[in-house]
């Protein structure tokens, strides 16, 4: 009884269903639609006319030019369509008065319909005549949203038409021809709607139109002009064939950067990052509130764009369930096949193709689209957080490192573009599965239900994983900060961690943060496959469950409602398989959102710190009034207190004090860097900023110096002068135009600070804030600069200027003493030093330091410094640095420099023509040999085969028509879910599978590419900019972790698919392969001529993505510089350059896919017509209905199959660059080994530290001089040597090869008779010490930064700390030991970092040490201090000495002068000093002479 009731609802339930496509609601919801319109426009008219004066003139002052039109094919296209449409209601209109079966019975709403519909079509004619005259660029928002409604109406209409001819077994009559033209007709102005413009040229000349364009600059207008999109037709559009030219040039060649046309203005960076500040402006305003919400800001910016998309996502979503809703009537038209005519069989073909065309463009283009708005989203966050980067507070600055900063621009930016491609999932969800439910109700009746409710448990099953891996995403993400974060830090300091021989153990700590990651990613890897098994099994629990319901319910089960069923059930599987990937990009993208949102609102510098004054309301160009500022604002001391300064124009203000007293902090404060806690800054001019360390760009030396300004030859000429810099220049190759590694690596410490003097110099500014710029410049060159740049060149300017060296202090007007954060003492030399305070401590020890050079100078018996003035001019010029000798830096000049123009760091590598197969085995072997393949293939193999056996199985077994009993269903049920069940478990074990291969993969590949980045000489860092690691260690890895093994298996799991669905309909008609085998054929063609273009096209985007991040990181790292010179602009202006370069390859590289893609899917469309045309003339009786129909359901994915075999070889291919570009890294050139096992020195070497240098030549490439020549000498052991030169005399050279920075071309440098060439680097330079002159600290503690390798005890760190002059200062802190050091030890003063520097040493208590310009950055008194230390603690080992400070090697033993790389002179100081002409005497009379200058004159005149 129960059943018998549960039919009959069933059967109610069914006749309810169609009403949906009866005519009478159709013709209401026309009348509705209609009526909307003409209210609408009615409303229009009434606003024009109330504004028509206005118009009117405006209209007049337009046509007061002479201009020409041109009606584009756009507005003859509309003009056509709507008098066809006109044409087309009309015969319907008297068609109407005879009664036909797709017609409503009720007269009134039909006659109504048809008579709105006239009146609509003659209004809609007279608005486009008026566009005309008006000469409208775009079609009013009213015509094309009626368009659009008309559009879905007709389609509407041809359903009805084509469901009454088919049910009804009728003819074709007038009004259903008439229906279809209108159809066409509506398809084509909906085209047109979407893409809003008329196509009207106004003939108006250049300077007339500018100005209506908003008068952008010319740039803007080439971009139009250059960008084949801008320019594109709507037929263009649709078939992406405006990238025809792009594959012409790319199939002839490989392509080359300015080869890709431009983006259109509209995805241009500056347009996106413009448009972004308005939405998030906008957003301010309306929620009034001071940070806005960056969700609504994105929802703001996006929106017009995905509600396009979302239109193009739901009718190819609608139009996807076509297929399986006429399934069962093609099965029962070819049961039935005697009875029925040919036309009602071809009907439905033509219905299937249709469907499938409508379907294939609108995914297309929704695709498409998902991508354009993809691109213009990241080019806006990565200028947002650019930005942002800029203005970063100090203390922001502090909680964000640039690794961090640098994952959201990579990482996080990247995972937000992912979720708008995602977003269109959501709209189509509802739609697929409201379909779905309809087609199953359709062909099932309340089977439907029992479909609805399995899809449903399959859905909520998700909820519970994908949280879990919410959870995981966001561990991974912390987990790459930190390694990122590591990583970026260790390759910024790779020199110093080879010098200490701490590499292996950083390699370890960064490959112990990977583990974690890896951890992470292997939880993540395994949920993602149990959610690919239920997923892949989804459609086979749906199937079994539904129909099992059916069986219960007695609903009888034909070939052909399976088959419909079946066909749907796949089509289930998409929205399914996509919910999980939804949820999770949801998951990751709101991650994502939150980081960057929470970044975003981190604190800025605080425009209101300092106040500009102008020139005439103040005498002062700089005054602070009642100061107090801090670093960090969470402390209770300030860093600087009770500050009052006040310099009028043009005064010379000097700043000393010892180490860590506030020094470089004063300078902060009046650049507005600090937090003021209070008083009052002032600045009245313009200011120029030199850093303590120096900060260069990446580019010429010009570019560093110009600094943005225009080249005025005579000024430039007179500044490079003035910086000393004109011979440095004469001995660089290509000159001022030699190219700067990264962070000027390939430049000594004085070149790179004097480049920097000399950008300050360059920008005429009023104010000048100097910090310690002498440090790294020697004795000479210092007197130089003092002389004719402080007081020559910039004599008239006001100068505040920070330094350690007393001697430039009596030229001062004031003289600042700083103390612990406050201006101790303040005046003119003289008056200091009758205070009597503290000022002479500084001096007393700079004095003693002058003393000692005077003694050593008398006992030499020279008693006088006369006539310097000409031999400085003529034998101690630094006309006596040599060509060849531009190797004067601490680090490796790269070969390139002569050979290339002066150009160190060379455009990255790229890869050219098609991915070699040994990148595809290096990646599929580097696992157990490649033994997983197979076994992956078979699985998926296996779930194909058993796939088919289960369907085939349905549609054999089934009845064909419903008169034929039902016997053993319950059997046949059971069948199919035993053949159902082995497939999905076929699936988990391939899931598994290719989740364990992949990250092994991942695995072994970083783990390679590490390894072989440590072992790379010193030379790869110096030429490869950061930006370029980072990106493989980032991007790149990512690309391996979670998508390439995915990536690759799908294209074996496509190809295996396809070959099943071709299986299945050649069974029926092996007729089908005659047009199968030449479309196939087409399809492989159109894939070669695709491949060479996308292949560039993304090896491309890949090398544009590195200069974004190299130059983010450049500019974070000079924040403060490009602030002070008030550069911001210029440099966000670069930045969006490099986001454009970027989105030319990228869009077009996605636009090429897209272009491939519809030429596959309407090729495949066409197939599969044929195929129907085929059965449905093959005569009665050739084939069983059942199996034909069974050939269908797979036939309807035929497209989307081959498509997607060709789209993912062509992704996996795209993808493959990542791993290609990881392999690149993973075989560099390697450093000697680190331990040679045979050749191992003795425990306690070296034990005297004597150094002998055996001819020795070295030279950085084989076309290149010799650096160092024939360097025969002996340092012998316990002796203290200084190595004294000029600027690029080889002093630096000489120091990296004691350590085997540099390998000696011949000779040998042998150590306590041990030939350092013969043991392992580790075993050298772990036994040796440095002291760099670049100090160098890494993020933690005090602690791991002067023992990493945790080595010695805390009581002999703070015996170390106590020595070098820090122990007090780490004791006032609450952490001691364990005190925070941030990145590059930014909370420590240079000096400080200096001092932590001399602390390893000391703890490492090595037989040999090495200074190199080690006590540069600290003041006298402390250098004294230092130096007795050095004394004291190294009395009885070797220690060799590069200094600028005289009084530094004036005590040595020995004396080293090089010059132009070789020994010039090597003896005792008395002996050198003996002689009057020696190089070194000279160096001795310059320094004496200007350090006595301020004893003998109170004041150094200008």
């Amino acid at each position: 009884m129960m059943l018998e009731e549960m039919l009959r609802i069933a059967a109610n339930f069914r006749v309810a269903w169609p009403e949906l496509i009866s005519p009478c609601l159709w013709e209401d919801a026309s009348v509705i639609l209609q009526l909307g319109f003409l209210g609408i426009l009615l409303l229009n008219v009434i606003r024009e006319n109330v504004n028509s004066l206005r118009k009117v003139r405006k209209v007049r002052a337009i046509e007061k030019y002479p201009t020409g039109v041109g009606y584009g094919v756009p507005y003859r296209l509309s003009i056509i369509c709507s008098i066809l449409m006109l044409g087309t209601h009309f015969v319907t209109l008297l068609m109407s008065q005879r009664k036909t079966g797709t017609q409503c019975e009720a007269k009134l709403p039909v006659l109504s319909s048809r008579i709105m519909q006239l009146i609509s079509w003659t209004i809609t004619l007279i608005v486009l005549y008026k566009i005309r005259n008006r000469k409208y660029l775009k079609f009013p928002w009213i015509l094309r949203f009626w368009w659009t409604s008309s559009f879905l109406l007709s389609l509407a209409r041809a359903m009805i038409d084509a469901h009454f001819v088919i049910t009804n077994h009728d003819h074709l009559r007038l009004q259903e021809y008439a229906d279809v033209l209108a159809f066409l007709a509506s398809i084509v102005l909906f085209l047109v709607s979407i893409r809003g413009n008329t196509g009207i040229a106004l003939g108006i000349i250049d300077e007339i139109t500018e100005p209506l364009l908003n008068g952008k600059s010319e740039k803007r207008a080439e971009l139009k002009k250059d960008c084949p999109y801008g320019k594109a037709s709507l037929i263009q559009l649709v078939t992406f064939s405006w990238l025809n030219s792009l594959f012409e040039v790319g199939f002839k060649k490989p392509l080359d950067q300015d080869e890709v046309p431009d983006v259109d203005f509209k995805d241009s960076a500056s347009f996106l990052s413009q448009d972004f500040d308005e939405c998030l402006k906008h957003t301010k305003e309306r929620d009034k509130t001071a940070t806005p919400s960056i969700y609504k800001a994105i929802y703001i910016f996006t929106r017009k764009k995905a509600a396009i998309n979302a239109l193009f996502a739901i009718t190819s979503a609608a139009t996807s369930y076509v297929g399986p809703y006429l399934i069962n009537d093609f099965v029962t038209f070819l049961n039935e096949k005697k009875f029925r005519s040919l036309e009602s069989g071809y009907l439905l073909a033509l219905g299937f193709l249709a469907a499938k065309l409508v379907e294939t463009t609108a995914q297309r283009q929704w695709i498409f689209g998902a991508r354009q708005l993809g691109l213009r989203l990241r080019a806006a966050l990565i200028s947002h957080i650019y930005k942002k980067g800029l203005i970063l507070s100090s203390q922001s600055r502090q909680s964000c490192t640039s690794g961090e900063i640098i994952n959201y621009m990579s990482v996080d930016v990247q995972r937000i573009t992912d979720f708008i491609w995602y977003l269109n999932t959501i709209w189509m969800l509802p739609v697929q599965i409201s379909l779905a439910v309809f087609v199953l109700h359709t062909n099932l009746g309340m089977g439907a239900l029992v479909a609805l409710a399995a899809t449903m448990i399959v859905m909520a099953g998700n909820i519970p994983l994908t949280r879990i891996q919410k959870r995981y995403q966001t561990k991974i993400m912390e987990a790459k900060d930190d390694r990122m974060k590591a990583t970026s830090e260790v390759l910024r300091n790779m020199k110093t961690l080879k010098l200490q021989a701490w590499d292996s153990n950083y390699l370890e700590r960064l490959v112990s943060l990977r583990k974690t990651e890896s951890n992470w990613l292997r939880k993540s890897l395994r949920l993602t496959a149990l959610t690919a098994f239920v997923f892949w099994g989804a459609p086979t629990f749906i199937s079994v469950v539904t129909f099992g319901g059916c069986v219960l319910m007695g609903i009888p089960l034909t070939a052909g409602r399976v088959l419909s069923a079946l066909a749907t059930f796949r089509m289930l599987q998409d929205p399914i398989f996509n919910l999980p990937d939804l949820l999770n990009v949801i998951a990751q993208g709101k991650v994502s959102v939150d980081r960057i949102s929470s970044y975003l609102q981190e604190e800025e510098i605080r425009s209101d710190a300092i106040t500009h004054v102008s020139h005439n309301q103040t005498e002062f160009h700089v005054e602070i009034d009642g100061g107090k500022f801090s670093w960090d604002m969470g402390s209770r001391d300030p860093t600087l207190d009770h500050i009052n300064l006040q310099v009028k124009k043009g005064m010379k203000v000097a700043i000393c004090g010892t180490v860590g007293s506030g020094k470089s902090s004063l300078l902060s404060c009046i650049l507005g860097e600090m937090q003021k806690l209070s008083g009052i800054v002032k600045i009245s001019g313009s200011k120029a900023y030199v850093p303590q360390s120096p900060w260069i760009l990446t580019g010429d030396i010009r570019e560093n110096i110009l600094f943005g300004k225009p080249y005025e030859n005579e000024k430039y000429d007179r500044t490079i002068e003035a910086c000393a810099l004109t011979k440095d220049f004469e001995l660089f190759a290509a000159g001022d135009l030699t190219e700067i590694g990264e962070r000027g690596i390939n430049m000594s410490g004085g070149q790179k600070q004097r480049i920097q003097i000399a950008r300050a110099v360059y920008q005429d500014a009023d104010i000048y804030l100097l910090d310690d710029p002498f440090s790294a410049v020697d004795a000479h060159t210092g007197t130089e600069l003092f002389q004719d740049c402080l007081m020559g060149i910039l004599k008239d300017k006001t100068i505040l200027y920070v330094t350690h060296q007393v001697e430039f202090l009596p030229a001062a007007d004031l003289i600042l003493v700083m103390q612990n954060g406050k201006i101790a003492q303040a005046g003119t030399f003289n008056e200091l030093l009758k205070q009597n305070i503290g000022f002479e401590v500084l001096v007393g020890a700079h004095s003693q330091a002058l003393e000692s050079v005077l003694t050593v100078e008398s006992s030499s018996r020279i008693s006088e410094y006369t006539a310097v003035d000409s031999e400085t001019e003529t034998d101690i010029n630094p006309n006596q640095e040599f060509p060849h000798t531009k190797q004067d830096s601490e680090h490796n000049l790269c070969v390139e420099i002569t050979e290339k123009e002066g150009r160190l760091v060379q455009d990255e590598e790229r890869e050219q023509g098609s991915i070699g197969k040994e990148v595809y085995m290096s990646y599929l072997t580097i696992v157990k040999g490649g033994a997983l393949v197979p076994i992956i293939l078979l699985a998926q193999s296996s779930f194909q085969m058993l796939q088919i056996a289960s369907n085939y199985w349905m549609a054999w077994a089934c009845p064909t028509g419903e008169d034929k009993a039902v016997t053993g269903m319950h059997f046949v049920l059971l069948v199919y879910t035993l053949l159902a069940f082995g497939s999905s478990l076929c699936v988990l074990l391939r899931a598994s599978l290719v989740a364990i291969a992949g990250l092994l993969t991942s695995e072994k590949l970083f783990s390679n590419m590490l390894k072989s980045i440590f072992r790379a000489p010193m030379a790869f860092f110096d030429s490869t900019p950061t930006g370029r690691i980072l990106n493989r260690a980032s991007t790149d890895q990512s690309v391996l972790d979670l998508e390439m093994a995915n990536k690759l298996g799908w294209c074996a799991f496509s190809i295996i698919q396809l070959l099943g669905t071709i299986a299945v309909m050649s069974q029926v008609a092996w007729e089908v392969f005659v047009i199968f085998i030449p479309a196939t054929a087409i399809c492989i063609w159109y894939q070669q001529y695709y491949i060479p273009t996308a292949r560039e096209l993304a090896r491309l985007a890949g090398i544009q993505r590195a200069p974004i991040l190299h130059h983010f990181a450049e500019s974070l790292s000079g924040a403060a510089t490009i602030r002070a010179f008030e550069q911001k602009e210029r440099f966000t202006d670069a930045n969006l350059c490099l986001i454009d370069n970027h989105s030319r390859p990228w869009f077009h590289n996605v636009s090429a896919m897209e272009w491939l893609s519809f030429r596959l899917n309407q090729l495949s469309n066409f197939v599969f017509a044929f195929s129907l045309v085929l059965l449905v003339t093959l005569p009665e009786g050739i084939i069983n209905p059942s199996i034909a129909g069974l050939a269908v359901t797979y036939g309807i994915n035929l497209n989307v199959l081959q498509a997607s075999v060709i789209w993912n070889i062509c992704n996996a291919e795209n993808k493959m660059i990542s791993v290609e570009r990881i392999l690149q890294y993973s075989n560099l050139a390697s450093e000697a080994p680190l331990v040679i096992e045979d050749s191992r020195p003795p425990e306690n070497w070296p034990d005297i530290g004597s150094i002998c240098f055996t001819n020795l030549q070295i030279r950085y490439a084989e076309h290149l001089p010799s650096v160092l020549k024939n360097i025969t000498c002996t340092f012998p052991g316990r002796q203290k040597v200084g190595v004294v030169g000029r600027t690029g005399s080889g002093k630096s050279t000489l120091i990296q090869a004691i350590f085997r920075i540099v390998e000696p071309r011949e000779g040998s440098i042998i150590i306590d008779n041990v030939d350092i060439s013969k043991i392992g680097l580790h075993d050298l330079r772990s036994r040796l010490s440095i002291i760099p002159q670049d100090p160098t600290m890494f993020q933690g503690t005090v602690r791991g930064n002067l023992d990493p390798l945790e080595q010695y005890s805390d009581n002999e760190i703070w015996e170390a700390l106590d020595k070098c002059q820090l122990g007090s200062t780490v004791r006032e802190k609450p952490e001691k030991l364990e005190t925070t050091v941030f990145e590059n030890g930014e909370n420590w003063s240079v000096g400080q970092r200096q001092l932590f520097c001399l602390g390893r040493a000391l703890l490492k208590k090595s037989s040999i040490l090495v200074l190199d310009e080690a006590t540069a950055s600290v003041d006298s008194a402390t250098d004294g201090v230092i130096q007795k230390i050095l004394n004291l603690e190294f009395k009885d080992r070797t220690v060799v000495t590069i200094a600028h400070r005289i009084h530094t090697v004036i005590d040595s033993d020995l004396v080293l002068v090089l010059s132009d790389g070789r020994i010039a002179e090597y003896d005792t100081p008395a002996k050198l000093l003996e002689r009057e002409n020696s190089f070194f005497s000279k160096l001795i009379k310059e320094y004496s002479m200007r350090s006595q200058s301020f004893n003998s004159m109170p004041k150094l005149l200008h």
